[in-house]
């Protein structure tokens, strides 16, 4: 008998991946599909269209779909054995969200393995072209809502975060108000989580806590929808939506359609996807009191935390590994491009004379501070440099090459810990004493 592995799912901006573990958690199989690259007939960029306004920005649902077609023949062509596959879950982008149209859900319960996904699905969608977590096109239905509820830190008190353009419930108010018959004809509206979910389980997955907390819609301390806020986007939305369930449940056996097709044993179970923040907070395991940095184009904080304060800055989430804590997560635009800058500025475009120059200098700089925004920040809303000296007194003038080298580090980590104590982060006494 074939050893148990599981399987792993990430349905990314610009690709899907996949991934198999055997028990020990050793990788025995993983693999990808580039959507730019290898599904060239969507006519993508990175993943996604950008439209003529630069605010909208959408992706196609049966581009996701056809890439699961494509990813499950390549390893069946592999030899891949699907019978061994104990279990999968997964991961998708936050804040996209997809719109199945009317009697989709018999399309599902009833595919026919004789044909690839993306053909039984393709009359599936009411809205064909998603919009994702880049889409900015929402203001007036932010102002909208928050308004409706009382202002941005109610909303946040509720959901977790003020309004954001990218989030689920503007999402959808913009196509209600835009196409109410297109709303009128949606049966259920997923995230990318839960609709990639749904193709596996051959129904409708449930939104988990954790993904519906990137909406504005989800009442986060008691897990439920937000009424106020389901009726300030569209009517009769919570049906539209289902019940969301916890980040850990197991939804079910697999549909039959794996089953015939690939050979997937039918006791295989589905556990409910999250949105990729949360599934990274899991990934790496943190339990209460850790800090997970990722230094990328834009830095992302993202933390464990027992009793929150939801601010007008960064997000609260439900925690996907205890439903009854909560994970912190901010994001700081001007992350490595603003260290790219400086580096190229002050240490000849080299990370070894940037590193060198930040040892050769004290930690606190001798008191010197900066903060450095070449594009408008998100935390907090700011631009521009601004430079501090140690009497507290702002410096116009550039700093010597190895003060500003350590005034952007000290600087850009300052900011993190402030604006995670915001949201209730704590420094232990023994942090302090470290």
């Amino acid at each position: 008998m074939a050893a148990p592995c599981y399987l792993g799912w990430d349905f990314s901006t610009q690709q899907l991946k996949v991934i198999a573990i055997d028990e020990q958690l050793r990788v025995i199989y993983e693999d990808n599909v580039h959507f730019d690259k290898d599904l060239p007939e969507f006519k993508t960029q990175g993943g996604v269209y950008i439209h003529g306004d630069r605010l909208t920005v959408t992706s196609p649902v049966l581009m996701w779909v056809k890439a699961l077609d494509m990813i499950l023949e390549k390893m069946k062509s592999s030899g891949f054995n699907f019978s061994q596959v104990r279990a999968l879950s997964g991961a998708g982008q936050q804040h996209g969200s997809v719109y199945w149209k009317k009697g989709s859900i018999q399309t599902l319960k009833n595919a026919s393995s004789e044909l690839p996904l993306h053909q039984l699905l393709k009359a599936c969608f009411s809205v064909s072209n998603s919009p994702i977590w880049m889409d900015s096109s929402t203001a007036s239905q932010c102002s909208a809502l928050e308004k409706a509820v009382g202002g941005a830190q109610h909303l946040a008190s509720i959901t977790g975060s003020r309004a954001y353009e990218r989030f689920t419930g503007n999402q959808i108010a913009k196509i209600y108000s835009q196409n109410p018959e297109v709303y009128m004809q949606t049966e259920r509206i997923s995230l990318v989580s839960s609709f990639a979910a749904s193709l596996f389980l051959g129904a409708y997955a449930p939104i988990d806590y954790s993904d519906g907390s990137g909406m504005n819609l989800l009442q986060i301390w008691e897990k439920l929808w937000s009424v106020p806020c389901l009726n300030a986007c569209a009517p009769g939305l919570e049906e539209k939506l289902g019940c969301p369930v916890p980040s850990h449940s197991v939804l079910g056996p697999i549909s039959p359609y794996y089953s015939q097709r690939y050979g997937f044993s039918p006791d295989c179970k589905i556990v409910a996807f999250t949105g990729d923040n949360p599934a990274s907070l899991a990934g790496m395991r943190l339990q209460e009191g850790d800090i997970a940095i990722s230094l990328g184009t834009s830095d992302t904080l993202f933390l464990w935390i027992q009793e929150p304060t939801p601010a007008l800055e960064g997000h609260i989430l439900c925690n996907p590994v205890d439903s009854q804590t909560y994970m912190a997560l901010l994001c700081f635009k001007n992350g490595s491009l603003m260290r790219e800058r400086i580096r190229d500025d002050c240490a000849s475009g080299s990370w070894d004379e940037f590193s060198k120059a930040l040892s050769s200098t004290v930690a606190g700089n001798n008191g010197n501070l900066g903060f450095y925004f070449d594009v408008m920040e998100i935390t907090p809303e700011a631009v521009g440099i601004h430079r501090f000296n140690r009497d507290n007194q702002k410096v116009v003038s550039d700093f010597p090459k190895e003060v500003e080298i350590r005034a952007l580090i000290e600087g850009q980590f300052m900011a993190k810990r402030i604006h995670a104590e915001k949201l209730g982060y704590k420094v232990s006494k023994y942090d302090e004493k470290a």
